[in-house]
């Protein structure tokens, strides 16, 4: 019996942070990997799509246009307020349980290069230089280049069906002499993702990685990080950051750091998290599962764990919710919010209307009439039939009239589609007594579906130009 809780007692402290980030990484991959393929609504649109190719951006399966963009700024907000937000609270979180590059590194350096090929001996020793003595292991490490190469193609080819979609990308890459930009992005991507992986590694992550700059801005007393408790450990280093000669132990028995130097063998980023707080930790909590592991040997919780200074100070659960979450938490929400409310407000048809070079043109029989580009724009997924009208007083003074349609209501625009049109508008009398001054009239022009009049429709304002008096006897005696 005592035997049995001996055994309990000492895994009553391993927290196994990597399993549970490993899962993270599966679901991750998973999510990412179908997402493009899945397609919502009637539209058979796609969750996110921004397309350069067909001008639209999916999202949630809601196709803006290009016109309609304007929802584009505040998805850029909640990412960066989100990312803000993110780091306020859990520090680098994101890069030891989100980022690709840490998800890669994992994949190449403990699957690939340690399980598979056996180039390494145990995924715990992080700081073992790869030695390449022997033509078996330089061939080994060749084809873990190879292998990874295949994943960064596929991963890259993953990335780019968020911009292109998975149906038009294969029959793309199947006619690379018409498609060699996106063959090009394709193929450099991957490049630049192997070479990152597989020869850069953390030092990414410790030198070039931006986030990693501005992170530490963020950080507070509050914010969760992997720590070292020294109240309990004992100090490794001084408050000069020296490494102190003696270990913890000869500087005082009651300290329970043993020294075993775990936490360091196992880092990715190669640190002493004993050190202190430092900008190269990603928070993949490593560390922390190696003195988990060691501590709970000796019935004790590890020395390091996932807390805030404040806390190990203080002895108390870390405060999450504070007034610099929480104005976070209200800023993304009132711009969610937003973003719903912009996104709602989108219509099914567009109308943009340029005035041509000529201001206006007198016809012999004394009409007056004034030339028009109209691009109507049927953003629903059914045809329709369009018309035209002018809304307001003007409507009693000028007529529409549309050269190649004999009827203003007689034109269709299939769905997803648009349509250009020169269209005049005529003076039914004279608008201007003036006799040497052009009169500019503003007017509204109301274009609809003549079959769903209530909820396809939309209005333009521009102006019409009528000649002054002695313009048009001028322009009649000629």
């Amino acid at each position: 019996m005592n035997s049995n809780n001996n055994v309990s007692d000492k895994t009553l402290f391993i927290k196994d942070f990597r399993r549970k980030r490993h899962i993270l990484y599966i679901v991750l991959t998973i999510v990412l990997l179908i997402a493009p393929f899945i397609r919502l609504g009637e539209s058979k649109n796609h969750i996110f799509l921004l397309s350069f190719d067909h001008k639209v951006l999916h999202l949630l399966g809601i196709e803006f246009n290009i016109q309609e963009f304007y929802v584009l700024p505040f998805m850029l907000i909640i990412l960066f307020v989100g990312i803000f937000f993110i780091t306020v609270m859990g520090g680098r979180i994101w890069c030891g349980w989100g980022c690709p590059q840490t998800i890669f590194r994992s994949v190449y350096r403990d699957i690939i290069q340690t399980q598979i090929l056996k180039l390494r001996k145990k995924i715990t020793n992080k700081q073992e230089v790869l030695k390449l003595n022997t033509p078996a292991k330089k061939i080994k490490y060749i084809i873990g280049v190879f292998l990874f190469a295949i994943i960064s193609l596929i991963a890259s080819a993953d990335f780019l069906f968020f911009f292109v979609p998975p149906e038009d990308f294969f029959s793309y890459i199947l006619d690379p002499a018409n498609h060699t930009i996106l063959l090009g992005f394709w193929l450099v991507i991957t490049i630049f993702m192997t070479i990152e992986v597989c020869f850069i590694g953390e030092t990414f992550c410790i030198y070039m990685c931006p986030y990693a700059r501005v992170q530490s801005v963020f950080f507070d007393n509050d914010t969760l990080m992997s720590i070292y408790d020294t109240k309990r450990g004992g100090s490794v280093y001084s408050s000069t950051g020296q490494l102190i000669k003696l270990s913890p132990k000869k500087q005082d028995p009651n300290n329970e750091c043993t020294n075993c130097m775990r936490c360091v063998q196992v880092c990715p980023t190669h640190i002493d998290i004993r050190k202190g707080v430092q900008l190269e930790c990603i928070h993949c909590l490593e560390c922390v599962d190696a003195c988990s592991t060691t501590m709970s040997s000796l019935g004790k919780p590890s020395l390091v764990n996932w807390s805030s200074p404040n806390a190990i100070m203080k002895q108390t659960k870390v405060k999450l919710f504070r007034a610099k979450t929480i104005a976070y938490m209200v800023i993304l929400g009132i711009f969610f919010i937003s973003l719903i409310l912009v996104a709602n407000m989108r219509t099914t048809m567009l109308l943009n209307i340029t005035r041509t070079a000529e201001l206006y043109m007198v016809r012999q029989s004394g009409a007056v009439d004034n030339a028009y580009k109209f691009l109507i724009q049927n953003i629903d997924d059914r045809e329709h039939n369009f018309t035209f009208e002018i809304e307001g007083e003007m409507a009693n003074y000028i007529d529409i009239i549309i050269p190649d349609y004999p009827n203003v209501s007689d034109f269709s625009i299939p769905g997803k589609s648009d349509r250009t049109l020169v269209v005049l508008l005529r003076a039914k009398e004279s608008l201007n007594n003036e006799q040497d001054k052009d009169r500019n009239i503003p007017i509204t022009i109301k274009s609809y579906a003549t079959d769903s009049k209530d909820t396809i429709s939309t209005s333009f304002k521009t102006f019409y130009m009528y000649p002054s008096q002695s313009y048009i006897q001028k322009k009649l005696k000629n």
